[in-house]
């Protein structure tokens, strides 16, 4: 049993204002595995106070940014030190298959390394040179950290969500809260207790777990300079009216109903294999997975069939089986869901080729879900159009390119996509015309040194490199 009894507020462990504990549930045989402190309002106060003083008082913000790097460096080398205890934890209270897990940390050094490079080689003060040779006046340019900020993540991958935000707000020199979910109380201490350790002046960090009411409270405070948001449309709409109405910086990470299109001359056997990590990971549960299928309608039974085998062969079970590759949805609730998505994809009068609403056999004790690929699924059908976060698939005819690209750009998101084609530039070409933040072509994996997020209701701003590191920075021009 795992216990955070306090909160991580300032940098210190301190007594909650609320003693009661959270149990932590496992979603794969709902036992409990953990218990939390949960953040109130009183919390978030003291937090945000705490974060307040730091800055104004500039120990942090007014050090050399190399004295910043420095100590986001020693963060991220215990984070790898710990990066099998990180894996295991998550998979324990999410659900994530451990090959997921650990496939992530190496991406976590990556992102880490991107944006520490990116600060390394920041324009953090220039001198312009007049635009006019008779001028006397030269304009010294700064970028200055934005304040304090409210960092609010979602459950589904808790310890990337953290890093993409509090690794660039603290190099840049703010203070922050970081908001997380409840259901991630445990690995979220862990990242509190690396931070402890990492050397971070009082106040400049809290992390604090708790509901969506608290969420709403922090996001709203008046001593908070700038929201940074990953989680769904709905909620994101919620903070940009509140970021509007009290003209606070925000960044929205929002949520995704991605397109894979398979060109018809693609090998078929390469393109299911990457559907299978581009479109599955993390139980389905992913922004950026590509849950909407496009083939060709010369070769679309051939893609179906390979589809369908494959997700048939995938084992669903434990997390902590080797051999899983889709474990359980978060909770109960999110489970409910996602067999009422299936449910109503039968409803619309689209075929299910494997899987359907049913539980698994023999995990009916956790928060499983049958993995499922559904045919002849037309784009207006809503599960074509709503996000369902979790391991559903609907397989959609195309006629040429064109149509392709009408279909994958016919959504209100415009997160991520991918083309799979044996010609490269042929691929770019269609990847050009797709409205979305990030194109994937040939199962390629993000990079972190380009930006990250997404069009239309996926989101405002970009996270990842020296594009993610300035959004948390504000600009400063003293003339001389």
């Amino acid at each position: 049993m795992i216990t955070y009894p306090r909160l991580f507020i300032g940098g210190s462990w301190v007594e909650p204002s609320d003693p009661g504990l959270l149990d932590i549930a496992s979603p794969h045989d709902r036992s409990v595995i953990g218990r939390a402190a949960q953040a109130q309002r009183v919390d978030v106060d003291r937090a945000v106070s705490a974060a307040r003083a730091s800055f104004e008082d500039g120990a942090w913000r007014l050090a050399p940014p190399a004295e910043r790097i420095a100590v986001l460096r020693r963060f991220d080398a215990l984070r790898e030190e710990s990066a099998g205890r990180i894996a295991d934890l998550i998979s324990l209270e999410s659900g994530s298959a451990g090959w997921f897990t650990r496939a992530g940390q190496p991406g976590l050094t990556r992102q880490a390394n991107a944006y520490l490079k990116a600060a390394e080689e920041f324009g953090w003060e220039e001198t312009l040179a007049p635009s006019d040779p008779a001028s006397p006046v030269r304009s010294v340019v700064r970028r200055e950290a934005v304040g304090v900020v409210a960092a609010v993540i979602p459950w589904n991958s808790p310890f990337s969500s953290a890093t993409s935000k509090i690794i660039p707000a603290l190099v840049a020199g703010n203070s922050v809260v970081l908001k997380v979910s409840p259901e991630n109380s445990l690995s979220m201490g862990l990242l509190a207790e690396l931070l402890e350790r990492a050397g971070l002046p009082a106040g400049v960090i809290s992390v604090l777990p708790a509901d969506r009411e608290t969420s709403e409270y922090l996001v709203s405070h008046r001593e908070v300079d700038k929201i940074a948001f990953t989680g769904s449309t709905r909620a994101g709409r919620r903070i940009a009216s509140i970021a509007g109405e009290q003209l606070k910086r925000v960044s929205l990470e929002l949520g995704g109903k991605s397109a894979a299109i398979i060109l018809p001359d693609a090998d078929i056997e390469q393109a299911v294999a990457g559907v299978k990590f581009g479109s599955l990971l993390n139980n389905g549960q992913s922004c950026i997975a590509q849950t909407r299928i496009l083939a060709p309608r010369a070769r679309y039974e051939e893609i179906v069939a390979a589809l369908a085998d494959l997700v048939a062969s995938l084992k669903v079970g434990d997390p902590g089986d080797p051999d899983t590759f889709i474990g359980p949805m978060i909770s109960p609730g999110q489970q409910q869901r996602v067999r009422d998505c299936i449910q109503l994809g039968i409803d619309e009068g689209a075929r299910v080729v494997t899987g359907g609403p049913q539980l698994p056999d023999g995990l009916e004790k956790g928060n499983y879900v049958t993995p499922t690929v559904f045919a002849d699924v037309d784009n207006s059908m809503r599960v074509a159009q709503e996000e369902i976060f979790g391991p559903v698939l609907v397989v959609i005819a195309y006629d040429d390119e064109d149509d392709a690209v009408r279909i994958a750009n016919a959504s209100e998101y415009g997160l991520s996509g991918g083309v799979w084609s044996a010609d490269e530039e042929r691929a770019l070409a269609v990847a050009r015309r797709v409205r979305t933040g990030t194109v994937m072509v040939n199962g390629a994996s993000i990079g972190f040194d380009g930006p990250f997020g997404g069009f239309k209701a996926s989101g405002i701003g970009r996270e990842y490199g020296a594009v993610g590191l300035g959004t948390y920075t504000e600009y400063k021009t003293i003339t001389v």
